[in-house]
């Protein structure tokens, strides 16, 4: 327990894993105290409508994503004060196991009972899978370690797991669901990964682990719930937005040029419809097939802005077609409106984000 970062190189490495991650974060946008959702999402915090639209590499991911130099700082002591001592007991490959199986169990059950409401993401959930390999560990050896010892290490881990689950509890924006996950997850994975501490030590009951472990994941996928919507397809939503709105500025642009050209003598009326036509019209029909195609669903942050677009796109197509069908027909009160003072653009409704939950740990 009183290890030197040389003795448990996987202990430091991962540690320094985590706070590289965040020192990149912050690099990109970041906050030291409290960021949003949207950095962590893209540096692969746990959410389900991106989990399940087959990014499942996020169930390892958001293991080192945090929210905050705090929630970094709790979890790195945390991970530092019981680390120490499982990779001593386990190993280095078996506490690298152990942590990262922790981790992912402790992230799909997260997302089984709030995958579409928040983003998560933390290093407790692997940090409480490593206290469940630890109290395994303890209870099966227990007639090999001295009985003061005994009682205070495993007195400290239980104190600790109890009184962070009872926080998670009170304090609003901790994931419990991953924090219990990762400590059954532990728990398992740490009876399938046993090494003896001596000669005298029970034989582990790997079998049972095993089955326990894939009983576990196949209920845990089977109960997945169904995602509001896919990440993929509010991406391309957003594109689309996007392209759509550069599509617009031309098409402002286009207008007046036209304007411009309608004051020129020797231009006519056909002419300039037919301008119309081809730079305009076409340009807003080309758009609201595009947005039209761009369907992310009806619960996606993007889809009110997709449906307003949808909507100027298609008024925009057919106010142009009117203008240049009242240039043929030289219409000269309804040409000087309309080319005067085109729509203006809708005022956008703000995309909806998912609100952060942190697994988090704490020392004792």
């Amino acid at each position: 327990m009183a290890s030197r970062p040389g003795q448990v190189p996987v202990t430091t490495c991962l540690q320094l894993l985590n706070l590289g991650v965040f020192a990149l974060m912050l690099a990109f946008g970041g906050s030291v105290w409290q960021t949003s959702t949207t950095v962590p999402l893209a540096w692969g915090a746990n959410f389900g409508p991106a989990t399940q639209d087959g990014q499942w590499w996020r169930l390892v991911t958001a293991m080192f994503v945090h929210f905050g130099v705090l929630h970094l700082g709790l979890n790195m002591l945390a991970l530092w004060e019981v680390g120490r001592l499982v990779e001593r007991l386990f190993g280095r490959w078996r506490f690298l196991l152990l942590y990262l199986g922790g981790g992912v169990l402790g992230n799909l059950l997260s997302l089984v009972v709030q995958g579409n409401q928040a983003v998560s993401g933390g290093a407790s959930g692997a940090i409480f899978g490593l206290y469940g390999a630890l109290l395994v560990f303890l209870v099966r050896e227990r007639r090999q370690v001295e009985r003061r010892e005994f009682r205070w290490v495993f007195g400290a881990a239980v104190i600790f797991t109890v009184l962070t689950l009872v926080m998670g509890q009170v304090v609003r924006g901790i994931d419990n669901a991953a924090h219990l996950g990762g400590l059954a997850g532990g728990a398992l994975f740490g009876s399938l990964l046993a090494r003896p501490l001596s000669a005298s030590s029970p034989v582990p009951r790997r079998w049972w682990a095993a089955v326990c472990l894939l009983v576990g994941v196949t209920v845990l996928l089977q109960r997945l719930p169904e995602p509001r919507y896919l990440m993929g397809n509010e991406m391309r939503a957003r594109a689309a937005i996007q392209q759509f709105l550069n599509a617009d500025r031309m098409a402002t642009a286009q207008w007046g040029s036209i304007l411009a050209k309608g004051r020129q003598q020797g231009v006519s009326f056909d002419e300039l419809a037919g301008k119309i036509d081809e730079r305009v019209t076409r340009l807003y029909v080309d758009s609201f097939e595009q947005l039209m195609a761009a369907d992310p669903g009806p619960q996606a942050p993007s889809a009110r802005t997709l449906e307003a677009l949808q909507d100027y796109a298609s008024a925009r197509a057919q106010a142009s077609h009117e203008v240049a069908q009242d240039l043929r027909s030289k219409n000269f009160g309804r040409i000087n409106k309309a080319l005067t003072k085109p729509p203006a653009v809708p005022r956008q409704p703000p995309l909806r984000q998912a609100p952060a939950r942190k697994t988090q740990g704490q020392s004792d």
